[in-house]
């Protein structure tokens, strides 16, 4: 029988509702009974014991929030009876130490990719086209259409079909298209953005390394970029970016300049010439084996629900421990929803310097989401409250699983392209999309995405893994889901066994095997982070 509430760590007075609970119902749990007094749904949390006003609220093992007013025993925790508190952090204190998952069974493993000349391995074959400026976006919008009608499988649009119908008032034949794509091996992918100029100069140079990290990532075969001219991310500051993370870059990058080259119609037609001409012999390229420690995963999370922090996000933990065991990489991000696990991260950091680094960077961040009259107590979206999580350093406790238990090598700032195997911590804010893209522009080849809410989010050029956290919502949206945990609230099986299962699943993406559900839906989702106030 399962479960009717959990505790997720040792020292929590707290439980999570496994089931709907209602008023009156007693739960026998860990040697006493706790009668239920409020009707609480599935996901949301109870108290173990009375809480006073100003108790401190323990929940994965760490401060969560404090209780605002007395909060009986048995009663469900709320926006309105607790709120949010963080431990203070000011740098170690203790000795951190990690025993290593055993991967004997995966050490001799090997995925299909794309080998590029500087060591990397790419899980796809991408030529990208994107704007070095805002301006640039029409062209870059056109240029989409030309290619992706000429070298891109069609198929039918079925919404097009039903407006048809609605207008005809008669039912529509689908057109089922017979192409075919002209090459086998390449995909071709279009960027644009709204930067670039018209800000702070700051900004232009943030997206100038986002971009260039874009370039360098291993699924990335060439790129053509486009610049007005005038702007801010000049192309002398692309270039610079672009040296700055790869110095020895040797990948066709084709670079053209509209108030040098005279009418529109002049630039398009040498671009689409260049560009089909490297496209062709890009798709030279063939998949090849690599070893695991070649996969460089990004951790995120979007949608999150109440079960995210105990399923989904711990099964992204252990897969990241198997890949720090493996010399792969894990990069850890959303900086935000990291409050309140900031001693543990500390303690686990290699060096001394990486832990100073990192609470520089959430403190920065942290007075920036103040001066502007917010807080990281405002991160939790109306969706995470309604589904239980009611504070930041709650929502932040369960994010930080997906980071498993190994230790964090590196420390980056945002724009900065990953150079260590292991668990890497990137700043990024807790946006979907604005973290999504950064730690594919920091080299994340692979992306697992936890949700319990769902949300379709893409990549232009790296598999995005959509991972639930629970079974209901991969029946209710299984277009977009590709793996699901729920087995793991149920009991049925460990986190240990669905890390195993997610590792292979990994793999096949990794490898071309199975395309993820956001690839099909051609969904490339693609925002980079103005360094204002973003949560």
């Amino acid at each position: 029988m399962q479960k009717k509430i959990m505790k997720v760590n040792a020292s929590d007075n707290v439980a999570v509702a496994l089931v709907n609970l209602t008023a009156g119902d007693v739960i026998s749990f860990e040697g006493q009974d706790i009668k239920v007094l409020s009707d609480t749904k599935s996901k949301h949390k109870i108290a173990l014991e009375k809480f006073e006003s100003g108790a401190r609220i323990i929940m994965y093992g760490v401060l969560i929030g404090s209780a605002n007013g007395d909060i009986e025993k048995g009663d469900v925790l709320t926006t309105e009876n607790v709120k949010h508190q963080s431990e203070k952090v000011f740098g170690r204190t203790e000795t951190f130490n990690w025993t290593a998952p055993d991967v004997d069974k995966w050490k001799d493993k090997t995925f299909l990719g794309y080998h590029r000349e500087d060591g990397q391995v790419g899980t796809e074959n991408v030529w990208l086209f994107f704007p070095l400026v805002f301006c640039e976006n029409r062209n870059i919008e056109i240029l989409k259409d030309v290619f992706e009608k000429e070298l891109l499988k069609q198929q039918a649009n079925p919404y097009q079909n039903l407006l048809r119908s609605l207008v005809s008032g008669k039912e529509e034949t689908a057109e089922v298209s017979t192409s075919t794509n002209v090459f086998e091996n390449i995909d071709v992918k279009f960027i644009t953005h709204p930067g670039g100029c018209g800000g702070i100069r700051q900004d232009s140079e943030s997206l100038a390394r986002l971009l260039a990290g874009y370039v360098n990532n291993p699924n990335v075969a060439g790129a053509t970029v486009l610049s007005l001219g005038c702007q801010n991310l000049q192309i002398s500051v692309f270039k610079e970016a672009l040296d700055t993370i790869n110095p020895h870059l040797n990948k066709p990058v084709l670079i053209y300049e509209q108030q040098k080259m005279g009418t529109v119609q002049d630039m398009l037609s040498a671009i689409v010439k260049d560009s089909f001409e490297a496209i062709k012999k890009a798709n030279v390229a063939e998949r090849k084996p690599a070893p695991l420690s070649k996969l460089k995963v990004g951790l995120e999370c979007g949608g999150s629900d109440g079960f995210s922090g105990i399923s989904a996000n711990p099964t992204l933990g252990a897969v990241s421990d198997l890949l720090a065991a493996l010399n792969g990489t894990a990069i850890l991000a959303e900086f935000p929803e990291l409050c309140g696990v900031e001693q543990e991260l500390v303690n686990r950091c290699v060096d001394d310097e990486d832990g100073k680094k990192f609470l520089q960077l959430m403190k920065a961040y942290e007075k920036s989401v103040v001066d502007a009259g917010s807080g990281f107590d405002m991160n939790p979206s109306p969706g995470n409250i309604k589904d239980g999580l009611i504070t930041d350093a709650m929502k932040s406790a369960g994010a930080a699983k997906k980071g498993g238990t190994s230790p964090v090598q590196d420390v980056l700032d945002y724009g900065e392209y990953i150079t260590k195997p292991g668990l890497n911590l990137l700043c990024t804010p807790g946006n979907d999309v604005e973290s999504t893209t950064a730690l594919v522009g920091s080299g994340a080849n692979v992306v697992l995405f936890t949700t319990g809410l769902g949300t379709p989010t893409g990549n232009p050029i790296a598999p995005i893994i959509k991972v639930s956290s629970n079974t209901e919502l991969k029946e209710r949206m299984p277009d977009i889901i590709d793996i699901e945990t729920g087995a793991v609230i149920r009991g049925e099986k460990t986190i240990e066994e669905m890390a195993d299962e997610m590792l292979e699943f990994i793999i096949k993406v990794a490898s071309g095997e199975i395309q993820t559900k956001a690839k099909l839906l051609n969904q490339n989702d693609f925002i980079p982070w103005r360094r204002g106030v973003s949560l």
